[in-house]
């Protein structure tokens, strides 16, 4: 089935997740937000996780935004996600708010309880209380943002008041969704879920759009929602080529195949790219592909990622171009005037 897409926004995610030393990584990463702007995405989001560098290569997300930031001016930056039950609220509220100011008010933060459970161990906390951290966290974040009295009597400083209003939350479950809605933040939805045990074949969309149920019953009335749906992208100008990069990087995720049991093409690489929910091949075949996912009709953000594919760096310059120029338009995004303007100098 053919859905129509009613997105508004284009992103770029990342973890951070090139072959090569952290340093390189991090300026890989730079680049590759630097190329979306130049092609008109309107975001950027990049992922905080802690030790485990196949994860992600990234713990610090607040200050690999801010020299983001001054090497870039319209895109907007944001966290996906900063694992909040492992921080001192306070100090992401007072991060959050510097890059905030040093980015001209282009911070968005998204925020979720984490799932590398030992990463707490490690950080001297209970992975079991995660949602009650997340919860009391995000409940002072928003104290301090709003300018709200602290305890012992404080504001925070500097003030970032916007940021309140720009709270993005990651969720994999409805309960989840719907807390998003009452609170008039954002939800962030992932790039794939796990299926439900003995329904290995249920689309994406049929876990998710239950998920967006629930946010829009919760969502206060007048309060603009905020659905950002975070896929698989990769589009090459040849297809043999793509599914070359697949089969080497989707391998690598096989173990996840197992535990879903959908064995069902007899092919590895193509049941990887079904069970994982990937978007793969030339424009036409991504165009077609995007255009069967029911949860991006309801989306108002779209964002992009090559993961976990994970081709070599020129060649996510070229799927960013290829999303940004052929694929988004085709499912109704538009670049702004001043990024148009840009990509012709």
């Amino acid at each position: 089935m053919t859905v129509h897409s009613t997105f508004k926004r284009l992103g770029f995610f990342s973890r951070l997740l090139d072959e090569t030393t952290a340093a390189e990584r991090y300026r890989l990463a730079t680049q590759q937000i630097v190329h979306a702007e130049k092609y008109g995405f309107d975001s950027a989001w990049i992922a905080q996780h802690h030790f485990h560098e196949g994860e992600g290569g990234l713990p610090s997300p607040f200050v690999f935004l801010a020299q983001a930031a001054v090497q870039t001016s319209r895109i907007r930056l944001g966290t996906g996600i900063v694992t909040l039950p492992l921080e001192l609220p306070l100090r992401v509220a007072e991060d959050a708010a510097v890059t905030d100011l040093i980015s001209g008010g282009r911070l968005e933060v998204g925020v979720g309880p984490g799932g590398n459970l030992s990463a707490f161990t490690a950080f001297g906390l209970d992975a079991g209380d995660r949602h009650l951290l997340m919860d009391r966290n995000l409940d002072l974040m928003r104290t301090a943002w709003s300018g709200g009295t602290l305890p012992g009597g404080d504001h925070l400083y500097p003030a970032s008041p916007g940021l309140a209003d720009r709270i993005w939350q990651a969720t994999f479950t409805v309960a989840g969704a719907r807390r998003a809605g009452l609170a008039g933040d954002g939800l962030m939805l992932s790039r794939t879920q796990p299926r439900p045990e003995g329904q290995p074949q249920l689309s994406l969309a049929d876990i998710q759009n239950p998920m967006i149920d629930a946010y829009l019953e919760g969502l206060p009335a007048g309060c603009e929602p905020r659905i950002l749906a975070s896929r698989t992208v990769f589009v090459a100008d040849d297809r043999a080529e793509a599914m070359r990069f697949a089969e080497k990087g989707l391998a690598r995720m096989r173990h996840r195949l197992a535990a879903t049991g959908n064995f069902t093409s007899g092919n590895l690489v193509g049941d990887l790219i079904a069970a994982m929910d990937v978007h793969i091949g030339t424009p036409a075949e991504v165009i077609a592909s995007l255009q069967a996912d029911a949860t991006l009709a309801r989306a108002t953000d779209l964002t992009m990622q090559v993961h976990s594919i994970d081709p070599p760096h020129p060649f996510i310059l070229r799927s960013i171009e290829l999303m940004a120029e052929a694929v988004a338009p085709a499912l109704g995004w538009r670049p702004g005037d001043d990024a148009a303007a840009r990509r012709v100098a």
